[in-house]
């Protein structure tokens, strides 16, 4: 019983797949189905995400934005990026180089 039940199944999971899309009949209509889908679902997602936005925007989530952005060039850490031997030159004996 379970081996009819696992047969069938997979017989119906496999069976969207017997229809291939060459099969479909092609007419001035539909030729530009994706093209219609692909549109909806653009402007579907564009739409979300400009509510989205518009939400973020009304709760404050861009509210003095150069404030958090000096965020972190406050903390204080070690130099990990700058190799030593660019620390030993001659243009960092006295600070920071001149523009």
């Amino acid at each position: 019983m379970r081996r009819l039940l696992l047969l069938l199944a997979i017989a119906a999971l496999a069976w969207p797949a017997a229809a291939y899309a060459h099969d479909a009949p092609e007419n001035a209509q539909s030729k530009w189905v994706m093209a219609d889908w692909m549109m909806d679902t653009f402007f579907i997602f564009a739409g979300l995400a400009f509510v989205a936005f518009l939400a973020a925007w009304k709760a404050g989530h861009f509210h003095d934005l150069e404030r958090h952005g000096a965020i972190p060039l406050l903390v204080d850490e070690e130099d990990y990026y700058t190799p030593e031997w660019a620390l030993d030159e001659e243009e960092w004996a006295d600070g920071d180089a001149a523009r």
